[in-house]
């Protein structure tokens, strides 16, 4: 099947390679010049294990092109993603500016033929029979441009405008969204036309049928088809749901902190039920990135604009925002003051396996810690070597573990990267003006960090 992305970030890239992966013909389209030219050189501007892979093979299959022309990718598309970015506006709500620009821009080429353009952004639910009206809107701007210019009489609006719009929320994680592409859970189609549906079953036999998953003798992969609201809040819902289980679980684990409990032990008791299940269960500083702090505040904003107030969903936001200063409490019992100490933070980005910094429990330690007086060094794997500041005032970047922990009165361990498991902590503890450990992520093994000669602080143990 001909397939257009359009936006080429987290979701859209990897939305695009893969679609090409198994077998469908895909033009991804980016605004961005430069980001155009990396990835047409079969480079991924994103740091995501096996995109880079899938993507060279793509380019050299013949099944992916990348372009800057909208024209040219709607043109090309049976199938139109609408990838952009719905980054939140300061009082929650999503912005959408870059989805109307795009849906506006598809209606002003719209050339003829049956189109199903599809939802891929996480937009406010409501916004399919939204996108519909601006893709309308372009089309008629376009018909008014063509009378101005005395170019004949305008299309009939009937003759181009046969298209369906469809919601297809994902549901990938960072740092594996190339696996969860090739082995989903679910997918969901939200959508009033059996027509537009059906196109979307036949471009994900191949996933549904498993033949790309890891395990290609389960059972096929659960479509859902909803209608367009249902779709949309499924994606809301099922992000607020886990970043709610995490925020239950600190909340948990500062009662253990106080009781002399343990929380790694409850939350296997509790996670051995199969009514709750041991996933998203950690607990630690709190959760961030560019998906549920945003969906979280979306969904917030989205039950206040009907005159709901969401209640648990706030308590949720206010439990992590609480959770993030955790570390900077244990740093304060262990070290007394702060000012004129040095604290090393082991991760930046919000979870391993990214080189994510969007709204990462780091940023809030890093201007903690400065505004206490605190010297703040950092090391993480992917930072440190690619040379990313931007939005690191305030912190010294080190090129490995031991240069962060040379002259260090403490390091926290912000992000569970699964090289920090095998460092040489012998060493670290040897150079630290004091071996202080807080393992923001309950990760690290207590009574090895104690051999090591580290004073060892979890949270909730």
């Amino acid at each position: 099947m001909r397939v257009c992305v359009i936006g080429t970030g987290y979701v859209g890239l990897v939305t695009g390679a893969c679609l090409a992966h198994i077998g469908h013909d895909v033009v991804c389209i980016d605004n961005n010049e430069e980001k155009v030219k990396i990835m047409k050189a079969g480079q991924s501007p994103i740091f995501e294990p096996g995109l880079s892979e899938i993507m060279q093979g793509a380019i050299q299959s013949g099944r992916i092109e990348f372009s800057t022309d909208i024209a040219a990718g709607v043109a090309h598309g049976e199938i139109l993603f609408i990838a952009v970015g719905t980054p939140p506006l300061p009082n929650g709500e999503s912005d959408t500016r870059y989805v109307e620009a795009v849906a506006r821009s598809i209606g002003a080429n719209l050339n003829g033929g049956y189109k199903v353009i599809v939802n891929k952004s996480t937009v406010p639910i409501g916004s399919g029979d939204w996108v519909r009206m601006i893709v309308l809107d372009g089309l008629a701007e376009r018909q008014k441009q063509l009378v101005t210019a005395g170019s004949g009489p305008a299309e009939r609006l009937p003759e181009v405008a046969d298209f369906d719009v469809v919601s297809n929320p994902e549901f990938l994680r960072e740092g594996s969204a190339v696996y969860d592409t090739f082995n989903p859970d679910r997918i969901v189609l939200g959508g009033n036309s059996p027509r537009a549906v059906a196109l979307m079953k036949q471009l994900y036999a191949p996933i549904v049928e498993r033949q790309f998953a890891e395990n290609k003798t389960a059972a096929p992969v659960p479509v859902l088809a909803t209608d367009l609201s249902s779709a949309e809040m499924i994606k809301y819902a099922a992000n607020a749901f886990l970043a709610t289980k995490i925020s239950f679980i600190n909340e948990v684990a500062n009662i253990c902190d106080r009781v002399g409990a343990d929380v790694t032990q409850v939350a296997k008791g509790i996670g051995l039920d199969s009514r709750i299940g041991s996933k998203f269960l950690n607990a630690g500083i709190g959760w961030g990135g560019s998906c549920f702090p945003k969906d979280v505040s979306a969904l917030i904003h989205t039950a206040d604009d009907y005159g709901y107030e969401a209640q648990l969903l706030k308590a949720a936001v206010s439990v992590n925002e609480r959770q993030r200063l955790i570390a900077l409490e244990k740093l304060q019992q262990a070290l007394k003051i702060l000012k004129g100490k040095t604290v090393g933070l082991l991760g930046l980005t919000f979870k391993p396996d990214t080189d994510d910094l969007r709204d990462a429990p780091a940023l809030n330690l890093i201007e903690q810690l400065n505004r206490l007086g605190a010297k703040v060094k950092a090391y993480d794997p992917i930072v440190s070597q690619t040379g990313m500041r931007h939005g690191l005032s305030g912190v010294l970047v080190e090129t490995d573990a031991e240069r962060l922990a040379d002259g260090c009165d403490a390091l926290v361990l912000v992000t569970e990267w699964q090289q920090f498991i095998t460092l040489d902590y012998n060493k670290m503890a040897k150079l630290m003006s004091h071996p202080v450990i807080i393992d923001g992520r309950n990760f690290l093994n207590p009574q090895d960090m104690e051999k090591a000669g580290f004073q060892y602080i979890g949270v909730g143990r």
